[in-house]
């Protein structure tokens, strides 16, 4: 059996994972990236967590070190002056890993790793070309053309979660306005929930009884599958946003499949069946009956790892 690393930073914690060559995720440690000022230091705790599970599963050698890091640079292995973390500037991980471990250190964003671990252990094995789109805090994708992840001439590409939906649209982390991500990230979801439940004062349902600090997307998820009419038009509309989006993504690659995943997905039908209608009725008739919508089949709580570690079998 062969073995990985997949570790997936985070700007509040880090996640490490041992994961074995049939995509298991053996053991799990967890680090406060939050509580890291010194780079050096924060990779020599993640070394230590790293010596401490192969121990555990009495495990001799590994294959390599996958990172789904915030401005993670697949070509040169580098955080590029990430905005979440407490250590500012380049960051070069493969020279700091190689110091405790030497093995092939492969770094990239977490979208990018998702989309390689859907690819080698998820629903897209044996496809070449397919989009993964990541509904979390915000909106990220990984494009997978002929068997190969694009990365760009910077390896920056596929930030669809930035592509501009509705012009003018609401302001965006990215200085720009409109993007997909204020719409149909998590938080985007809420802040339409916020905005239509300001339309409906005389609604008094579910959503209605939480503060705007306490509602969340998951709150308009689980009302919506109670059977909440706004909480359904919420997610109507987001639906409607999202499936526009993934239709024109169709047009520049032409994908077998695009598969979705994140926090908002777990609702379930409420959402992918205003996605999947919105993508027939805004798809270009050249792709009718092409492509499938999909829920990502990574484990939910190992998909960060398990992308991490097949970023290792991208080199």
């Amino acid at each position: 059996m062969r073995y990985s690393i997949g570790i997936d930073i985070g700007g509040t914690n880090t996640d490490i994972g041992l994961v074995s060559g049939d995509g298991r995720c053996l053991a799990r440690k967890n680090l406060s990236t939050a509580s890291y000022f010194d780079a050096s230091v924060y990779v020599a705790d993640i070394c230590a967590k790293i010596h401490e599970m192969m121990a555990e599963q009495q495990v001799d050698a590994i294959d390599g070190i996958g990172i789904a890091a915030p401005a993670g640079n697949y070509y040169t292995g580098c955080i590029e002056n990430a905005t979440n973390l407490n250590f500012k500037g380049i960051i070069d991980l493969p020279k700091l890993f190689r110091e405790h471990i030497d093995v092939p250190v492969v770094v990239s964003n977490d979208a990018n790793a998702a989309a390689y671990g859907e690819l080698v252990y998820g629903g897209a094995k044996g496809m070449k070309n397919f989009i993964t789109f990541t509904l979390g805090t915000g909106v990220g994708s990984g494009i997978v053309i002929d068997g190969k992840l694009v990365h760009g001439k910077t390896g920056n590409a596929g930030e669809l979660g930035h592509a501009i939906l509705i012009l003018g649209g609401r302001p965006c982390g990215c200085g720009r306005k409109g993007c997909l991500e204020t719409y149909t990230s998590a938080t985007g979801i809420r802040r339409t929930a916020l905005e239509v439940l300001a339309q409906h004062p005389e609604y008094n349902g579910p959503l209605s009884k939480l503060s705007e600090e306490e509602l969340t997307s998951k709150h308009v998820g689980d009302a919506a599958n109670a059977g909440d009419p706004l909480a359904l038009e919420i997610f109507r509309m987001t639906g409607e946003w999202l499936g526009i989006a993934l239709a024109n993504a169709v047009a520049f690659s032409s994908p077998e499949a695009i598969f979705l995943m994140g926090g908002p997905v777990k609702a379930g039908e409420v959402l992918m069946k205003p996605v999947r209608e919105s993508f027939q009725r805004n798809l270009c008739f050249v792709y009718d009956n092409s492509v499938e919508i999909k829920v990502s089949e990574l484990s939910g709580n190992n998909v960060a790892i398990l992308g991490a570690a097949a970023l290792t079998k991208a080199k």
